[in-house]
């Protein structure tokens, strides 16, 4: 695999264009102003010391060298050492509430965005387990499949937001079933659903949900957004609050924690239940739960390193400077022995004293 680290610098070769222009434009005027000098006889033996071909090859030698100097600048990586992995760790799959109730703002800045943070934390500090994520309102999606690729788990979860799912509604139960389908039949006390969501289920049966997962040896766990006062979900248009939810009365609609709900799930699924607050988000409490579970060997096929490549590029910039350096602008002796022109040149000179 190929990359390259500073694509930035590649705007640098506009000046070989520039540079390309302003030396067909220089080399014109330079012919006609000879032109007007002399005749064509007359300056091709006033300059005969002077090569016609020589500063071309010194422009274009310069042209590359500079190239490959730009290239060396932007550091070129080839990636090496694709190899199989063997890892010990556990299957996590975190289930994320995206319905409208996780805008409310009893848990700061909000509690979809306090979710991301600690769900972007937990990700920086997992060591040789596999993550998977699946977001839910009224329907569940499995936004990303189980993988060790911690930085494609980073940008799927930034993308998260509750516009991605169309159908609103609660439906955690069908969330659960969809994480344990993620994470397959043949393992055995060494994986892991965290559900984070305020809990107020409105769809299906998340307890039986959990119990099901159980039996297949998948630990539930739940972490509670919201707090038991509640709070008025606010409504965004094109990222703009336009105010808050309201029911058919015209009151606005305060989202509470259901706690109880989301402690019976646990249970069920043989998990813990942790209710975040605005200082914790009980996210650490319970990955330090699953990771005194069984660990699971599984095999992932990764780049383990990049290998700079900018080297050779440096040292083919630095040969052609080199070598641009030793070619000098006047004629080489052999072309001057040939002197192909010299005889009749001379007569168009004696002609022109003649005269």
């Amino acid at each position: 695999m190929f990359k390259i680290v500073h694509m930035e610098y590649a705007w640098f070769y506009a000046f070989l264009v520039v540079a390309t222009l302003l030396f067909l434009v220089f080399s014109n005027w330079k012919k006609k102003a000879l032109d007007k000098f002399a005749e064509r006889e007359l300056s091709e033996r006033l300059t005969s010391e002077v090569s016609r071909s020589k500063p071309l090859l010194k422009f274009l030698l310069l042209i590359v060298a500079f190239s490959a100097l730009v290239f060396a600048v932007m550091r070129p990586q080839l990636g090496s050492k694709l190899e199989e992995v063997k890892r010990e760790g556990v299957d996590v799959v975190i289930v994320l509430d995206v319905s409208n109730s996780m805008n409310a703002e009893d848990i700061k800045p909000s509690r979809l965005e306090r979710s991301k943070q600690a769900i972007y934390r937990l990700i920086s500090q997992l060591q040789g387990d596999r993550i998977g994520l699946v977001v839910f309102a009224g329907q569940a999606y499995v936004q990303l499949p189980i993988t060790s690729d911690y930085a494609a788990a980073k940008l799927f979860l930034s993308t998260i937001s509750t516009d991605m799912v169309p159908t609103q509604g609660t439906a955690i139960g069908s969330a659960i079933d969809l994480a344990s389908e993620s994470i397959g039949d043949s393992v055995t006390h060494n994986s892991a659903i965290i559900v984070i969501t305020d809990g107020e289920n409105h769809e299906d049966d998340p307890v039986e949900a959990a119990k099901e997962a159980a039996k297949k040896g998948i630990h539930v766990h739940a972490i509670g957004m919201g707090s038991n006062e509640g709070a008025p979900v606010p409504l965004y248009r094109g990222g703009r609050s336009v105010g808050y939810l309201e029911d058919k009365s015209g009151k606005a609609v305060v989202s509470k924690l259901d706690q109880f709900t989301l402690q019976d799930m646990c249970d069920a699924g043989k998990g813990k239940f942790v209710r975040a607050t605005n200082s914790e988000d009980g996210l650490k409490t319970i990955m330090d739960q699953i990771r005194s579970m069984e660990k699971k060997e599984f095999a992932s096929k990764l780049f383990t390193d990049y290998d700079d490549q900018f080297q050779y590029f440096l040292g083919l910039a630095i040969l052609l400077l080199l070598l641009e350096q030793f070619i000098s602008g006047k004629r080489s002796n052999l072309l001057k022995k040939l002197n192909l022109f010299g005889e009749y040149n001379k007569k168009s000179i004696d002609n022109l004293n003649n005269k």
